[in-house]
């Protein structure tokens, strides 16, 4: 299964967005140029278009990426969750068996408390964003997970009762909520790991993947990203997907303020860092440059270097990325994970917890303070 572990994209600026199209432009142009260059002959130019048009039925026939009834890391099923969302709209459950049932109770009365003042659908999935980033746990601090507890945290069923999820249980119970408000959404996987793609009324697709967020620390840093953010930390095949390009509904676009300068971001971060913010979305008065994003980018590498010298931050970490501000600028998304390596020994009697520090100390020729 995937987790996060104490990585951060340190220092690292990263500009996402639009990447993808300029790629897909640039080929475009080749393949106009190619025709250009054969006008004289328009054989030529035909068995060029039947070639492609063979390609494209060939690797048609070669893809398999699967959805529902996909294994992630040979254990957790993708099951479908359709005929639960499906009874919620048509306000009948008779179809459904007794354990689908109850998920749809648990999910409706979570929805229908959690969303009850929201405008619009951008503020229920975050409502919904919230509240399972909230409430449900990818541990209980055992860092030792009994074989028990994974088997109910891969389905909404599961995951909704027990509060506790692996990737699967994230994506599946976001996939259902979605779907429950009447959004496409697609449980998004590789071999490993799985989160959620979902579908805003400005009709593009958003990467969320709660459970990264979760066993970071990092609330907000995999919300609704376009493809380019995404894929600076997660892997999929998305030749059966969806392009996610939206940037409307991007976290930092609805939540920034603005700064005069990139002199003033030390401060905000050290302010957000001391008030214990996860995120940190600043706008700027004037357009940025080239060589303030260079700036920006020896700031930031120069802060996370920073933080691991200082006690007191050594456990925090910073991502950063540029997002679109749709007005020809960028805002400056800074997510701050905190990871807490200690444990709950609350239970363990201290003579036993002794026992086996002195065993570890033996065994490995150390001194555990």
């Amino acid at each position: 299964m995937y987790k996060e572990s104490k990585k951060f994209s340190l220092g690292k600026i990263i500009l996402g967005i639009g990447l993808a199209g300029c790629l897909f432009g640039n080929l475009a142009l080749g393949a106009y140029q190619i025709r250009q260059s054969d006008t004289s002959s328009q054989k030529v130019g035909q068995f060029i278009d039947d070639q492609l048009e063979k390609q494209a039925k060939e690797a048609e026939k070669k893809n398999t990426y699967q959805e529902d009834g996909f294994v992630v890391a040979d254990q957790y099923e993708i099951r479908s969750t359709k005929a639960i969302s499906d009874a919620y709209l048509k306000n009948d459950d008779s179809s459904l068996n007794a354990e689908e049932k109850e998920t749809l109770k648990l999910a409706k009365d979570i929805l229908e408390k959690i969303t009850k003042n929201c405008k619009n659908n951008y503020e229920k999935e975050k409502a919904v964003y919230d509240w399972m980033y909230k409430n449900i746990t990818f541990n209980d601090g055992s860092i030792i997970a009994m074989p028990s507890d994974l088997g109910n945290r891969y389905t909404p069923y599961g995951v909704l009762k027990g509060q506790k999820a692996v990737c699967v249980g994230y994506a599946t119970t976001f996939r259902l909520f979605m779907n429950m408000l009447g959004l496409e959404c697609h449980v998004v996987h590789n071999d490993s790991h799985s989160w959620g793609l979902v579908q805003l009324d400005d009709k593009e697709w958003y990467h969320v993947d709660i459970y990264s967020d979760v066993t970071s620390n990092s609330k907000y840093l995999n919300f609704n990203m376009p493809d380019g953010i995404a894929k600076n930390n997660l892997d999929w095949d998305g030749s059966m997907l969806p392009v996610a390009k939206g940037t409307k509904y991007t976290y930092p676009l609805h939540n920034h303020e603005e700064v005069k300068n990139l002199y003033a971001v030390p401060k905000k971060i050290k302010n957000a860092l001391e008030k214990k913010k996860s995120a940190l979305c600043l706008s700027f008065k004037k357009k940025l440059t080239d060589k303030d994003l260079a700036l920006a980018n020896v700031m930031i590498s120069n802060i996370t270097s920073a933080l691991y010298d200082i006690p007191k931050y050594e456990d925090y970490g910073i991502n950063a990325y540029w997002y679109d501000d749709e007005k020809g600028s960028y805002i400056l998304g800074i997510f701050i994970g905190y990871y807490n390596t200690t444990t709950n020994d609350n239970d363990v009697p201290k003579k036993d917890k002794k026992k086996i520090i002195s065993a570890i100390e033996e065994a490995f020729g150390i001194t555990i303070n």
